[in-house]
């Protein structure tokens, strides 16, 4: 395809206005980045791979009353999606230690959580994204108490839906982190991607990392390790 006119670029896609006013179309690019774009790489074909993951898992979403954005798939790059006004905030959700949280707590990396941890990251790069508390998410005026409650509803659904996911691929889903957006009818859905950026994945009986960990800690094969994670999705879906 070819692009219409380049509305945003970010570390991983550029976004484009649609022929459809009320749609967008994303393109998912080879870039890899990390330590808030510090650190930077690529591998190709990875574009291709994470829009189809995520059209995978948001199709699958889907059928468990889990609405998002996309609409359909384009071509290996690029899928159309529904434009929605996005939330300036990535929701993490924590099932076991690891990353971040395991250093600043001085915990160990692995042990598993009590309960589904739910995080709130202001998206701003000059800012390093930083941590939000509840408090500070009202008193910038980015959600109100109901809002709030829908994110976190909304994050630990589909962190049920995940995990029951990954499960059957062989992989726990030590944490992700999601987007949200609201429709011109101002619903809450599901926006941008889930994919092995995104997402930390440990294979079950090996522990091997199978996400952007790989990158970050130089461990190689990460293009393999995102093939891979593509290849069990579909076995698990049954494409």
């Amino acid at each position: 395809m070819t692009p219409k006119e380049l509305l945003y670029e970010g570390k991983a896609k550029r976004v484009f206005k649609d022929d459809d006013s009320k749609m967008l179309i994303l393109e998912f690019k080879d870039s890899l980045t990390a330590f808030n774009a510090q650190k930077k790489g690529s591998f190709d074909g990875k574009g291709a791979v994470n829009s189809e993951i995520t059209e995978i898992i948001f199709n699958h979403l889907s059928k468990s009353g889990i609405k998002s954005h996309f609409v359909n798939r384009i071509d290996g790059h690029h899928l159309r999606v529904l434009k929605v006004d996005m939330i300036p905030l990535e929701v993490v959700v924590r099932n076991v230690m690891a990353g971040s949280l395991a250093k600043k707590l001085g915990r160990t990396e692995g042990d598993v959580l009590p309960f589904p941890v739910v995080e709130y990251y202001y998206k701003k790069d000059e800012l390093e994204d930083p941590l939000l508390v509840e408090d500070h998410v009202k008193a910038l005026g980015l959600a109100d108490d109901a809002r709030l409650s829908e994110m976190r509803k909304l994050a630990l659904d589909i962190n049920s839906k995940l995990k029951e996911l990954f499960f059957a691929m062989g992989l726990t889903l030590v944490d992700f982190k999601v987007e949200m957006g609201l429709t011109p009818e101002n619903k809450l859905v599901l926006a941008d991607e889930i994919t092995p950026d995104s997402c930390r994945l440990w294979d079950i009986k090996s522990g091997e990392k199978m996400d952007k960990d790989r990158f970050r800690r130089d461990l190689g094969n990460v293009k393999e390790s995102y093939g891979e994670v593509l290849s069990r999705l579909k076995t698990a879906v049954k494409i």
